[in-house]
């Protein structure tokens, strides 16, 4: 069977041609391949401005996250049952059989004709019969034998078993199975593949907990406490809109992970403190500092990037907090008159312990990633720690669960600043959420986003 090349374009003017959840999951897809764009914001754009009911945008999310989730397992199949190079395939030819196969692998209440025909019919139109029916051929193929593809054999090698089986990257599987062991990593890249909750933190000081509890459980929906924090609440009605709800518009409440909420509780910030916190937006972080002091005292929000300063403003407003001033500026140069009571920084990381939420990550990180982010924390954290007053407290905050970003750049800043000393997280937080004096929190473990953080006090 002959090799089909990548020769067309897929952009916003074939719209027309791509109609439908599954057209435009192709779409997107093919987009994200070729460009550098992150999956969420692709996501987002077409939500917004595509001619889809309710249905097809839940569908729409649904084969995008999927195919990206389960990208290197579904190309793993792929590859057998296609007769040439199938990785050197027109971008629409691959995606289109990743979707179709995607919901025949995971969606069991989609009709595998329903699941095969769009994609044929996708690719009819843009290239008609010919490729159409290789398309047809090897779907129709896989979809007959789907219980007797054979995989890797976990015997001979197991990081590549684990890498095709759960669908990441081999570097990053060795690197975890070198550190915590198969056992433990499996079940990493287990949690990794799961599909995440919406988590709200409660703003109370507008509401209660109670309250929202009262007004999810009269919607209907399904939910729990956090037994990290009990003003975290998981929802795990799936496909919720939240910015319609009464409860966000009214600001009531904030998604926001149970991780990055517990970070922030570490800060211990006071009302009446001066606060700066760095990288801040969206400003989930920001929000939840404001209202740990009661919305007394001054929160100087930074980001480097201006537009996303928008964010943290109409959030702000949205919960009735006005202690919050945004500055553009970058991080790793920015210099104040006064030095204050607190720094936050939660510094750009690999984003590796988001990987449920943002399965894209795992196809965007590479090892050599981490090792230029942590010249980048480290490069904050010397600006960070000109702007601590004596006696107050920086704390450092990553969505990560790497060691190079979390504890090794922590060991390497009290050498550098031996008038700071680290205040054991265990003071300031329940023991679960706890490990030699930080806060680390795993997916695996926790069920949460996997994150980091220490509280690092200044000599008085």
């Amino acid at each position: 069977m002959e090799e089909i090349q990548d020769n067309v374009e897929i952009n916003d003017e074939s719209k027309g041609i791509f109609n439908g959840a599954r057209a435009a999951a192709i779409r997107i897809l093919s987009r994200f391949e070729r460009s550098d764009s992150y999956i969420d914001k692709l996501v987002d754009y077409e939500l917004r401005t595509g001619n889809l009911n309710e249905f097809d945008k839940n569908l729409l999310t649904e084969l995008v996250n999927g195919v990206i989730r389960w990208k290197l397992k579904l190309d793993w199949i792929l590859v057998g049952f296609y007769h040439g190079d199938f990785l050197k395939c027109l971008n629409l030819v691959k995606n289109a059989l990743r979707v179709a196969l995607y919901q025949i692998l995971y969606l069991d209440r989609i009709p595998v004709p329903a699941a095969i025909n769009d994609s044929v019919e996708i690719v009819k139109k843009i290239q008609g019969e010919k490729t159409a029916g290789i398309v047809n051929g090897v779907l129709r193929n896989i979809a007959r034998n789907i219980d007797n593809v054979r995989y890797p054999v976990k015997e001979e090698d197991p990081i590549y078993y684990l890498s095709v089986m759960y669908s990441h990257p081999r570097w990053m599987v060795k690197r975890w199975v070198d550190r915590y062991g198969e056992n433990e990593a499996e079940k990493l890249l287990f949690t990794n593949n799961r599909k995440p909750y919406l988590t709200l933190r409660v703003n109370r000081t507008k509401t209660t907990t109670e309250n929202v509890i009262d007004f999810l459980r009269n919607k209907n929906f399904s939910f729990f406490i956090s037994p990290y924090l009990k003003d975290s609440i998981v929802v795990r009605t799936p496909r919720i809109d939240i910015t319609n709800l009464e409860i966000f518009v009214d600001g009531w409440v904030t998604p926001q992970d149970t991780s990055a909420s517990i970070a922030a509780l570490l800060a211990q910030p006071k009302p009446g403190f001066r606060v700066v916190d760095l990288c801040a937006a969206p400003g989930g972080k920001s929000f939840y500092l404001a209202e740990l002091m009661n919305n007394e005292g001054e929160i100087i929000a930074v980001d480097q990037y201006k537009s996303k300063l928008r964010f943290i403003e109409e959030g702000a407003n949205r919960l009735g907090i006005n202690i919050i001033k945004t500055v553009n500026d970058d991080a790793r140069l920015m210099k104040i008159d006064e030095q204050v009571d607190l720094i936050f920084a939660d510094v750009p990381c690999s984003g590796l312990g988001t990987i449920a939420k943002k399965p894209d990550i795992k196809w965007k990180r590479e090892r050599e990633d981490i090792y230029v982010l942590v010249e980048t924390q480290r490069k904050i954290l010397e600006s960070a720690a000109s702007m601590v007053k004596p006696g107050g407290v920086l704390v450092y905050s990553t969505c990560t669960i790497e060691p190079e970003e979390n504890h090794e750049n922590i060991n390497w800043f009290l050498e550098k600043f031996p008038d700071f000393s680290l205040d054991p997280a265990e003071n300031y937080l329940i023991p679960q959420v706890c490990k030699d004096g930080f806060m680390q929190i795993f997916p695996h473990i926790h069920n949460t986003d996997g994150a980091f953080a220490a509280r690092l006090v200044k000599e008085g």
